[in-house]
């Protein structure tokens, strides 16, 4: 027993020791820190290749945990707000145990094979005379953005608290708001509940862009605003419309359960009205051309820690949004209109994104115009909706969460240094800061989707599934090496960037004496320069949990689609499908384990048996 014990250890501590001798010259308060997370690491990466060999019939769900993992931030956010101000020190240890504790909760889901179910159930009647439920539930697809949420917050955190020094209690107050808000969005499946934790996120990114961005960072806060809550209130207009049609097919029972809702069986006209108001609230938030000319100004001027928050997990609402919401409440216009807004998505999004960034001055802007080429593969895959293009554009998702975030706290190593994100200020930094070269160039590499870092397994299953895809039509092709190209000018332009900051001679006498990345910086990038290998090297880990879903959503898609064919998929009046045999009415659901939605055609006859 005790060499058995041994033998599992063996692969945590070998990469925890390595951990601690590499950063040479540095004290334990650096090397104990790697070594931690190069263990914890290891740690995962152990438990989910051997997670195949633990039956799946004995995980245990709790019906509460969702409702930890979003409550314990909101309610942490209420609880800094009672903490002394003068305690900067207090009010930074408690946020970030508040968010270790969220990520802890948010390890269980893990343990369970997503397959093509919804997992976690908890449905509880909230306001019961609007059909009001407090309803979450987690599957493939949102598995990986919750734990990327509860990944990426604590390193955002923890590398701010280098940099913001005024306003500690809101600062906190903020993040921890925003955390909850974000996870609330992912977790929801009433639609009512959904948007308002998409409304509720808002309030804390404006108030950080406002109140601790840049010389613009007004003009910036109120651009973002402006554009998201206009977005938003079409959206909320037509989850309305949806609602009331449902009561009143349903003898005047109202309900925004998601699976409710999708048994509404809309004629094309009105479909496509709802479908164009939540499809564009959701780009705005991506955001997509041409309505994106609010992020590359929200980046500019937000904190590091706003920008990390915004590229790594904000923006990803908007996909997933698209994906959950757009393809399952309007599946026939989604697939009638795939292959025009595939070509915005490749023409707008990706190379226009690519040209764009290629062109800036600003390192920080040349990586908020790289979001919108990057996002751009994420709906082109979603567009494409074949199984593949939907796997690779959900991991591509935690990609570029990943390596964005990566990139924004890099830009704001440096900007820290010198003030000025201008790329002709620097040159040669190489030969001054070589630790923070490598990280840079790490981060660009799994930018440009280079092969065994994360950025290209995503790329390359998006690209592959939409020259496959039928709901493209004879764009398909186009479409797909319209997409290889954008990954010829990703290179381009974060090359082009590495060749002028880091290399060559050092043409300002600023840059001659600039500290190397302090034991901070270092910590906080750590842990996502190895989340690119890990995903890069063993990708199916991630995969493996996306399939089902995925799988699920292009089925139940196609399965609408032949019954109501485009142009005039249904030209009859509105009508409530039945629900399927095994789907109970609704009820007051306190504590229910994993449930299968029916696949294929019966998703639109009942959606998830409560």
């Amino acid at each position: 027993m005790l060499i058995a014990a041994l033998g599992g250890l063996i692969p945590i501590l070998i990469p925890s020791f390595v951990a601690y001798l590499v950063p040479k010259g540095r004290g334990s308060s650096l090397r104990l820190p790697l070594a931690i997370i190069a263990g914890i690491i290891a740690l995962f990466l152990v438990r989910m290749t051997t997670a195949n060999a633990v039956d799946q019939d004995t995980a245990t769900e709790s019906a509460q945990l969702l409702a930890w993992i979003i409550g314990i931030p909101i309610a942490g956010s209420v609880i800094v707000l009672l903490l002394p101000r003068e305690s900067p020190r207090i009010l930074q240890g408690a946020t970030l145990f508040l968010m270790f504790a969220t990520l802890a909760l948010s390890l269980p889901l893990l343990s369970v094979d997503m397959g093509r179910t919804f997992h976690f159930n908890q449905d509880v009647e909230w306001l019961a005379r609007f059909g009001i439920h407090w309803h979450v539930a987690v599957d493939g697809l949102s598995l990986w953005l919750v734990v990327l949420t509860c990944f990426t917050m604590p390193i955002a955190t923890y590398a701010s608290f280098g940099s913001i020094h005024t306003r500690m209690k809101e600062w906190c107050f903020s993040l921890l708001l925003l955390q909850g808000g974000m996870l609330g969005a992912f977790l929801s499946l009433d639609l009512f509940l959904f948007y308002v934790f998409w409304e509720l996120m808002l309030v804390p990114m404006y108030v950080m862009i406002g109140v601790w961005g840049g010389t613009n960072r007004i003009k910036a806060a109120i651009k973002f605003f402006l554009y998201t809550m206009f977005g938003s209130v079409l959206m909320l207009a037509a989850i309305l419309y949806l609602a009331y049609q449902y009561s009143k097919l349903n003898n005047g029972t109202m309900s925004f359960d998601y699976f409710e809702l999708q048994r509404v069986i809309l004629p094309r006209h009105i479909q496509l009205w709802l479908f164009g108001a939540f499809t564009l609230s959701f780009v705005i938030k991506v955001p997509m051309f041409p309505v994106h000319t609010w992020l590359p100004d929200a980046h500019t001027e937000a904190p590091t820690g706003g920008s990390v928050i915004l590229a790594a997990v904000m923006l990803k609402l908007g996909t997933y949004g698209y994906l959950r919401f757009c393809l399952g409440l309007f599946p026939e216009a989604s697939a009638e209109l795939a292959a025009n807004l595939a070509g915005v998505a490749v023409l707008g999004g990706i190379i226009y994104g690519a040209l764009c960034a290629y062109k800036q001055d600003d390192v920080k802007r040349l990586v908020a115009y790289s979001s919108v080429a990057h996002l751009g593969y994420v709906m082109l895959g979603i567009f494409a909706a074949t199984p593949a293009s939907v796997e690779g554009a959900v991991l591509q998702m935690i990609n570029h969460g990943i390596s964005t975030g990566a990139l924004f706290l890099l830009v704001g190593v440096i900007y820290d240094r010198r003030h000025t994100r201008q790329v002709d200020e620097f040159g040669g930094l190489a030969k001054v800061m070589p630790v923070y070269t490598a990280l840079f160039v790490v981060a660009t590499m799994a930018s440009i989707g280079l092969p065994t870092t994360n950025g290209f397994v995503g790329e390359f299953m998006i690209i592959t599934g939409t020259f496959v895809s039928t709901r493209l039509g004879h764009f398909n092709g186009i479409q797909a090496v319209g997409a290889a190209i954008g990954v010829v000018l990703g290179a381009l332009y974060m090359l082009s960037v590495v060749q002028k900051m880091f290399f060559g001679p050092i043409t300002k006498p600023e840059n001659k004496k600039l500290d190397d990345v302090n034991p901070r910086e270092i910590i906080a990038l750590t842990p996502l320069v190895l989340a690119i290998f890990v995903i890069g090297l063993f990708p199916n880990l991630f995969l493996a949990q996306i399939k089902g879903a995925s799988d699920r959503v292009v089925s139940d898609l196609q399965s609408r689609v032949e019954q109501n064919p485009a142009p005039r998929f249904y030209q009859g009046p509105i009508r409530l499908l039945s629900r399927r045999p095994e789907a109970t009415p609704v009820t007051v659901v306190a504590a229910a384990n994993s449930q299968t939605p029916p696949s294929g055609a019966g998703a639109a006859h009942g959606g998830l048996a409560k």
